[in-house]
Parts: structure tokens; sequence; C-alpha cells
């Protein structure tokens, strides 16, 4: 515990020094001026460099810079935001005590100074700021975590998939650190691409978990299974699972599951509750309708499935509600909108597709909810 003690009379530096030291404060540094303080405190110095005092107690009244214009120099580095400062002063002017307040000053003390006083409103500041270290460092181990799950989270997508007549790409938006969405794609055999995307209730930590909960089965269920119906009814079962060790909450998620299949040119799906995907098969736009409901709810579910075949090409287009909602703010018609621009441009990616839905990267990068738009296309 380190204090600072400025005062331009040489008298009062000695007595708060030897009250201080008296009470058990050894560490002190004496400065006759805020300049002198300044040079201490490397005022400039990055916000990086450590804060070398604790406590300033310094004098209002002191000739080139008085202690109101010095608490606000110092107060309005970052790096000094939370340093406690005391004034200790002969000033009895109320209007300029509140001055000295406004500018930053947790509290003050009166000349001449009441041992006893001046004791207590430090023990009080010293109490406070010990507890806002505390708070920090818990607020900085809770950072450090929310980053190393994000990283997990984020390492658990599909990274880009390009083949010679296969291509799957995504754009992810979450709106926290941790999020309820998750896509994912696996080659089940030569010829098949499994393709997931799901949507958990709710938002932040806890949807995270149940995500992180979905994909620890993802992987074994898909490439165990890949029939689109089996591989929906194993999710839910997985699901409910979950839901039997907490009776408070119910988890559920939506998704689309589908199967593309380039040596009979088919794509079999399943939409669990999750908005419509969008097909443009041999030119022709359709929308991925069939399935069930969303997977949590219920022990048993009935699942049907669709099968779309195509001749020539296929263009298929997944997203989250956080993204129809996001345009719904802004056309009549969302669905039309993406229809049309996802239907005219063979060759735009999710990225782009999201900029000419709108302009502004400002307003594309702060959505109310989770945004995530899956793009394959595939030709014979």
């Amino acid at each position: 515990m380190k204090i600072a003690i400025v005062d331009d009379n040489s008298t009062n530096l000695m007595i708060v020094e030897k009250i201080m030291q008296q009470a058990g404060y050894h560490r002190l540094e004496l400065f006759s001026s805020a300049k002198e303080l300044y040079q201490y405190l490397q005022l400039d110095a990055p916000s990086s460099v450590e804060v070398p005092v604790d406590l300033i107690l310094m004098d209002l009244m002191m000739p080139e810079i008085d202690g109101i214009e010095a608490c606000r120099t110092i107060l309005s580095r970052e790096r000094f935001e939370d340093l406690p400062i005391i004034f200790v002063t002969a000033m009895g002017d109320s209007y300029k005590m509140a001055e000295a307040m406004d500018a930053g000053a947790l509290d003050y003390v009166m000349k001449p100074i009441n041992k006893v006083e001046l004791l207590a409103r430090v023990r009080s500041v010293l109490r406070v700021k010990k507890e806002k270290d505390l708070r920090k460092e818990r607020e900085k181990r809770i950072q450090y975590e929310l980053d190393l799950a994000k990283g997990v989270q984020r390492s658990m997508l599909s990274g880009p998939l390009v083949e010679e007549n296969v291509s799957i790409s995504a754009v992810y938006k979450p709106t926290f650190e941790l999020a309820g969405d998750l896509y994912a794609w696996y080659k089940i055999s030569p010829n098949r691409y499994a393709v997931i995307l799901l949507d958990v209730m709710g938002h932040g930590i806890s949807s995270s978990l149940v995500c992180m909960y979905i994909y620890s089965a993802l992987k074994d269920t898909i490439t165990g299974m890949g029939d689109p119906v089996a591989v929906m009814k194993e999710l839910n079962r997985r699901m409910n699972q979950l839901n039997l060790s907490d009776g408070s909450t119910n988890y559920y998620f939506t998704a689309i599951y589908f199967v593309l299949d380039t040596e009979s040119q088919t794509i079999e799906y399943v939409n669990a509750g999750h908005p419509e995907g969008i097909v443009i098969v041999d030119g022709e736009v359709k929308l991925l309708t069939e399935g069930c409901c969303a997977l949590g709810f219920f022990d048993q579910i009935e699942v049907k499935k669709e099968v779309i075949p195509y001749q020539e090409a296929v263009r298929i287009l997944l997203f989250t509600d956080g993204l129809s909602e996001w345009l719904e703010e802004e056309y009549d018609d969302a669905v039309s909108k993406l229809i049309s621009i996802f239907q005219e441009q063979e060759t735009v990616n999710p990225e782009s597709l999201l900029h000419q839905l709108h302009p502004s990267s400002e307003w594309v990068n702060a959505p109310k909810d989770d945004m995530c738009l899956v793009m394959v296309s595939a030709k014979a």
C-alpha cells in the first residue's frame, strides 16, 4: 500500500506524514507540487504501466496547479480513473468543496487536521478501492474465461469447403461473446455431404453451453446415421436427456439438416421448427418446410423428410431467425428480398449478401439477435 502526499507547505507535509506513519502506513511519497506528482506518476505513460500509488492525499490550494486541476488531470487518464484522491484543505468555501468533489475526489478533510477523522476517511477510501480492485480482478478473470469459451465455440464451426462440384460457406454475427447458433458440415461418404444449422433458445452463456453439449454428439450422430430422420430423432433424444437433469428450464433448439448426394443428385432434408431454407434447383425456387417441431419439447416426435432432386445445379441458403427478424425491420417481405438477391447472383457469398441487404457495415455488425447464414452450391 503506497500513499502520495501533496502539499506546497512543508510543515503540513510533515504533519500528515507523521500521522500516517504512526497509523502504520510507511510507504509514503511526499511532493511539494502537482508537477512533481505528475512526474512521479508518469502521467502520459501507456495504460499498461502500473499505477505507482494506491491513494493521493492532496492540498486544495497550491500555486501554479491547484488541487482541483490536478485531480481532473490525473483522473482523466484511463490508467488513473479508479485512483482515490482525498483533499486535505483549509478552504471552508462550500462551493469550492463541491467543485472539488465534482472533479472526482472521493472525500476531503479540513485543516487543522483531526487525526482520527483523517485516518477514518483514509481507511474508508482504501476499503472502497480494495473492493473495486477485487471486482475488476474478478471481471478480468471472467472475461478471460469468456474469451476462452468463445475460442472453443468458434473452433466448433466448420470452415469453408470448396471442391470441384461442391462449395459450402457461412457467415456468423453473434450479439454476445457467446451465442446459441451453430453450423457444421461433414463429408460422410465420397459423394454425400451432411449440413446442419441450428439455433438454441436464448442468448449468452446458457445457450452457448447447450450448443457445446449438442456439438459433442453432433459429428458421431451425423456420420454414424446420416439419414435426416434418424439424426433428428437422435438429437431430440439427446436434448431430452439434458432437460431431465434440470426441470426448471426446458431447453430446445430449431434446426435444418440435409444430406446432399452428388451421385444421385438429391437433397434429403428435415426442418425442425426452423426458418424455411431457400433452395434454387435448376432455376426453380423451393422452400424447405417439411420436417417436425423444434427438438427438445417432446420425448417422441414424428419426423418427415423430403427429397428434392436436381438435374444440373442446386443452391441452398439456410439462416437463423436473427437474420429474418433483422430483415423484417427493413423490408415488408424479408424472405422475398432474400430470395431475389440469392436468385439474381449465382456467385454471391454469405458476407456480400448481408452487405447487399444493407450497405452499412455498422448496421450489419450490430444485430439484435444472433445471425447466421449458410450457403451451399453443387453442380452435376
